[in-house]
């Protein structure tokens, strides 16, 4: 009898898993306006979801029954469909499952190894994925992570200046006239912008050094009243009475009843705690908001401190800074994820616009595998995929 329940379940969960799988592909459907393209615009997203073991063109098309990658090759290359409006779809079932008032925005980047030149924005650059100048592509991501779960809202492609000045370049990839450089910072501001103006419910935003020292970012969240929490190297000077300090020297002089042991959230080990401290910082700011700097300690090895720039509303407790600034490993789970589940970064295109099909792709496949698991940790959760709404 416990086998015959356990075979029951799992064709119960199979069933699930596809109904779950159609309901997001119909969320979607209406981009495609060719029939067979809807269809392997389906077939290209379960084969994402599959045991397929590199999902590239060739092995993603033998898991799909065709004789060769042609087929795949036009979804991600010539057939007529928006990626942005996909991204759009993406942002939306995101927002409706774990939506939630407590939200954090995370800013991050991370690197596509790459051989050879073709591929768009492929260039000799520093790659946190790999920790040291690779040549590799690097793609700046905006992700949500909130207590009912997290995943990706949108995804922006880096072009250095290499690529940018070079038309020749530029239209051999199918890079559009209307993108010119910008700094990783300028691609998050507009990732971010979307997502304000589709009312992604948020408190926070954070986002590593890069973001922190964008000369542009931090101004711009304080003029829409976006509470953040940046990281800034432990050179970065803010001004503390009539003198400026470096953040290393200001927090050396805290006190130290002033350090509070906190965690920054659950890790793989449990409860990840660090000693915190902040100082206000000096400046015209508007009425109601405060700016802080933030440090964070390691408790088992002293010397071992990061720092963070923080503006938020003047009642903010330190706990609720704390949880904001923890939010951000969600993101690195995130790209773990993505990579080895459903093959982020398991592309074989050169081209623009394909770049940003596959890659939509990926993170719609991945939150669909988030949204999952959402479903099968609620009480009486069963592992199957949760309904799901078709709205255009």
């Amino acid at each position: 009898m416990a086998l015959e329940i356990t075979r029951t379940e799992v064709a119960t969960t199979i069933h699930q898993w596809a109904a779950g799988l159609d309901a997001l592909h119909a969320r979607i459907a209406h981009r495609f306006r060719r029939p067979e393209v809807r269809q392997r615009a389906r077939r290209y997203l379960a084969g994402l979801l599959g045991p397929v073991e590199r999902k590239n063109g060739w092995q993603l098309a033998e898991h799909l029954g065709e004789r060769d990658p042609r087929g795949v090759q036009r979804l991600l290359d010539a057939a007529q469909w928006d990626a942005d409006a996909v991204r759009d779809d993406l942002r939306t079932y995101v927002v409706e499952h774990p939506g939630d008032a407590r939200g954090v925005l995370v800013v991050d980047e991370t690197g596509f190894l790459k051989k050879g030149t073709k591929s768009v924005g492929v260039a000799r650059q520093y790659s946190g994925t790999a920790g040291r100048t690779e040549n590799c592509q690097i793609g700046v991501f905006l992700a949500y992570a909130s207590p009912r779960g997290r995943a990706f809202l949108d995804r922006a492609l880096y072009l250095p200046k290499s690529w940018t000045g070079d038309a020749s370049r530029r239209a051999e990839a199918g890079v559009p006239e209307s993108v010119r450089f910008a700094t990783k910072g300028a691609l998050a501001k507009a990732m971010l912008q979307r997502a304000f103006a589709a009312g992604v419910p948020a408190t926070w935003v954070v986002g590593d050094t890069v973001y922190g020292t964008d000369r542009g970012l931090r101004p711009w969240l304080e003029a829409e009243r976006q509470a953040y929490v940046l990281a800034v190297p432990k050179t970065h000077r803010g001004w503390l009475g009539d003198r400026q300090e470096t953040a290393e020297r200001a927090m050396a002089q805290v006190a130290a009843e002033a350090w509070a042991r906190l965690s920054a959230g659950e890790g793989s080990q449990g409860p990840r705690w660090y000693d915190w401290a902040w100082i206000q910082l000096d400046g015209p700011r508007p009425a109601g908001w405060d700016r802080w700097l933030l440090a964070r300690r390691s408790p088992s090895d002293p010397t071992e401190l990061a720092y963070y720039r923080v503006f938020a509303p003047t009642e903010t407790p330190l706990a609720e800074v704390v949880r904001a600034a923890g939010s951000r490993w969600a993101i690195e789970e995130g790209f773990e994820q993505a990579k080895h589940e459903v093959g982020l970064d398991q592309y074989e295109v050169r081209r623009w616009e394909a770049w940003q099909r596959h890659i939509t792709f990926a993170l719609l496949a991945h939150a669909y595998l988030e949204v999952t698991r959402l479903a099968a940790a609620q009480p009486g959760g069963k592992g199957g995929a949760p309904a799901s709404s078709c709205s255009r």
